[in-house]
């Protein structure tokens, strides 16, 4: 992977790829969490901090192959029992799938279980050679294979699962007398044969699910698979996605039934959704909470809560803290930050409304401008309850607007208003009669009153 970040901490569908790792190894409830670190080690440790904070790191230091990073992962462990192995950079495994391995494991009573599926394109993967009886004979890594081994179909997906005493023999034969002189896990299963050892392999009927990635092509196919699993089990479960392929939602989404999702939306995060809303079309969430009912269309909401029958959009811009009560309207490209819009208020168009609090069934007008920042500090204004802004008002924060108050269309308003008062804040008009005609001789303007003087 090309890149500044470590390839395990990429994302797909709002998980780090070791996250969705991490996450599917819980469904077998292993009683210890081991991850061995390359390549930037703080940044991943610090990931995993918050990801995984019950998982150990190990370091290893010199890349010394799959054989070399287990063994020192045990090193320090001293416990006995099964060991699963898996690759940090699989996103798609499922837990499910997991499951299913440690259980034919077990019943099989082998020293080692592999994880196979059948790959259409094995290239760069080690091939899984069988015996005449189809038992598991070896893993072949494709860079040391034959033609014939390259031709087998039936690949190692990475995921083993392990006898720990059994695994500790074996790791203390490797050997690293390969292409590229470093110690391979999948030796491992050979040294088990040889030994006299019951090996086995179980096989996924689903070849995506080991799909590695090494670069942003790959990445991007992950993604969309990912996607598609998302979207198909939210259908499943009585969301209506109308088209899922110009949608994208990450699977820390919580979408209610009878929502329905229109093209060009994504949802990101932890967005928690009510019963039949309506996002969309063209509309992004991050981590917002949205009530029942409520219609956001193509609209940007970051970090805020929407509550039920609530109708945001088009063209809205919702940021950071921003809490709208029930039937709350948000119309055409307005702007809100950190402010809290109480029940069946109203900012329709045209306007700013930031570090505000608005009272219920308050209206504000078009093009109204909560001016909150002074060049150095935020200040706070408040708007109370069944108050009316004129359209092109500018309200100065730190000012309160009394309940049941008015301001005038084109006010400036720097004091606070007292309920149930009308606001005003503009200069008396000034007509300058005959002003066009001298200043503004020749043009069609000047010929246009002229014409009007003329037939009076």
């Amino acid at each position: 992977m090309k890149s500044t970040r470590a390839k395990v901490l990429h994302e797909i569908a709002g998980r780090s790829l070791i996250g969705h790792v991490l996450h599917a190894v819980q469904s077998v409830k292993p009683k210890e969490l081991r991850v061995v670190i390359g390549a930037s080690k703080d940044e991943v440790i610090t990931h995993l901090s918050t990801t995984a904070p019950t998982a150990a790191t190990v370091h290893q230091e010199v890349r010394g192959g799959t054989g070399h990073a287990v063994r020192i992962a045990l090193e320090t462990f001293t416990g006995s029992g099964a060991v699963l192995v898996c690759a940090g950079d699989t996103p798609l495994l499922r837990g499910a799938t997991l499951e299913k391995l440690l259980a034919s494991h077990n019943s099989s009573q082998s020293s080692a279980t592999v994880l196979t599926t059948i790959m259409p394109e094995p290239s760069g993967y080690g091939r899984v050679i069988r015996e005449e009886d189809e038992s598991l004979a070896k893993i072949v890594e494709e860079r040391d294979a034959n033609q014939e081994e390259k031709e087998t179909l039936e690949i190692n997906s990475g995921v083993y699962i392990f006898d720990l005493d059994e695994l500790r023999v074996a790791l203390s034969q490797l050997s690293a007398s390969n292409s590229q002189k470093e110690e391979y896990l999948t030796d491992v299963i050979a040294i088990l044969k040889k030994s006299g050892k019951k090996v086995a392999a179980f096989s996924s009927h689903d070849f995506t699910e080991i799909l590695g990635i090494n670069d942003r092509s790959q990445l991007s196919t992950s993604s969309f698979i990912m996607n598609a699993r998302i979207c198909d089990a939210l259908m499943r479960s009585g969301v209506t996605i109308v088209d899922p392929m110009s949608t994208w939602i990450d699977m820390t989404a919580e979408i209610d039934i009878d929502v329905r999702i229109e093209p060009g939306t994504a949802i990101k995060g932890k967005c928690k959704i009510g019963k039949s809303a309506v996002i969309g079309p063209r509309t992004t969430l991050i981590h917002c909470n949205v009530g029942s009912n409520a219609h956001i269309l193509e609209s940007h909401c970051d970090s805020s809560a929407i509550g039920a029958n609530a109708v945001v959009g088009p063209y809205s811009h919702l940021r950071s803290g921003t809490v709208l009560a029930g039937n709350v309207k948000v119309g055409s490209f307005v702007e809100i930050k950190n402010s809290t819009v109480g029940e069946s208020s109203k900012v329709p168009h045209l306007s700013y409304v930031g570090d505000a609090t608005i009272g219920t069934e308050s209206n504000i007008g078009a093009a109204t401008v909560i001016v909150n920042y002074d060049g150095v500090e935020k200040h706070q204004t408040t708007i109370g309850d069944h108050v009316r802004i004129g359209s092109d008002s500018m309200l100065v924060a730190p000012v309160t607007i009394g309940d049941g108050a008015y301001t005038a269309a084109g006010s400036v308003i720097t004091e606070d208003v007292p309920p149930g008062a009308l606001g005003m804040g503009r200069a008396k008009q000034t007509n300058i009669l005959g002003w066009v005609l001298k200043k503004r001789k020749g043009t069609k303007s000047a010929e246009a009153a002229a014409k009007k003087e003329g037939s009076k």
